[in-house]
Formats: structure tokens, C-alpha cells, sequence
């Protein structure tokens, strides 16, 4: 076998490999800019696992505290909350959408402007146990973001 023919194996096997273990997708993730002062702020995109999972955590340099929330209906009263962890139904994409499940960015260490991008780190738990971490760099869009749905 040559070497260049080898070299294609290898790399089409590495590759195989590596898609193997890229369970997660992360699509148009963003974060809402704040006004100085402003202590907290969202994370959204759309998340998707071939497998099946859950978002179990997530962390972010720029802010102390980072949970996973969701806002619902109580009676006539729209409540946010921290859960423990956000059901990744296999194959189905998840939004994570101002008005719904997001990333809560808490104790921001500086205010974030548009252009701004925030590194953040999310880890999905598979349905065998195992976790996988994706580094997601989401760009800051304007404060008034996300108030309508975005068109495509």
C-alpha cells in the first residue's frame, strides 16, 4: 500500500472516529447585550443530539454564575427558573430562545456589547452516561435582540 493511500485511511478513520463522538450540534448560538450595570443576561441557539441526552451544565469566563432556565406559565404569571438539566430528544433540535429555555449568564463580570463574542462551554450528557463538552463562541447581539423571532 502506499504511503499517501494509507495516509487517506488514517485520516478518513480519524475522522469517522471523531464525527462518531460529535454527538451535539450547536446552530446560531447568541448572547443579549446589557447596559452597564446590567448583572445577568441569556444564552440562546438551537441544540441538537443525534443520540439523545441532556444539557446537564454549563460555564462561561465572563460571568460567576451559569445555569440552565426555563420560563413557563404559572397561572397568569410567566416564571424563570434554574432546572437541573435540559432533555435532548434524539435527533430533534431544541431552541433555546428568549421567552422559553436558555443559558442564564449570572454576576457578569463586564457589560456585553454588540460584536462582543462570549466563549461558553456546554456539557451534554448521553443517554450511556457519557459526557461530551462543546465550546461554543457566541457573538452579542444588541439589547433589544430576540424580541421578535429572527427571520431567516
Amino acid at each position: 500500500m502506499k504511503t499517501s493511500h494509507r495516509f487517506a485511511v488514517a485520516l478518513a478513520l480519524v475522522a469517522a472516529q471523531w464525527a462518531a463522538h460529535a454527538q451535539t450540534t450547536v446552530k446560531d448560538p447568541w448572547v443579549r447585550g446589557t447596559v452597564p450595570q446590567q448583572k445577568a443576561t441569556g444564552m440562546f441557539a438551537q441544540i441538537t443530539s443525534t443520540g439523545g441526552g441532556k444539557l446537564v451544565s454549563a460555564s462561561s469566563p465572563v460571568a460567576s454564575i451559569v445555569e440552565i432556565h426555563e420560563m413557563a406559565m404559572e397561572g397568569d404569571v410567566m416564571k424563570m427558573r434554574a432546572i437541573p438539566g435540559l432533555d435532548l430528544p434524539a435527533g430533534k433540535a431544541v431552541d433555546l430562545k428568549p421567552g422559553g429555555y436558555h443559558v442564564m449568564l449570572i454576576d457578569l463580570k463586564q457589560a456585553l456589547k454588540a460584536g462582543d463574542t462570549v466563549p461558553v462551554k456546554l456539557v451534554i450528557e448521553g443517554k450511556d452516561g457519557k459526557r461530551e463538552t462543546i465550546d461554543v463562541n457566541a457573538p452579542v447581539r444588541a439589547l433589544a435582540a430576540g424580541k421578535t423571532e429572527p427571520k431567516h
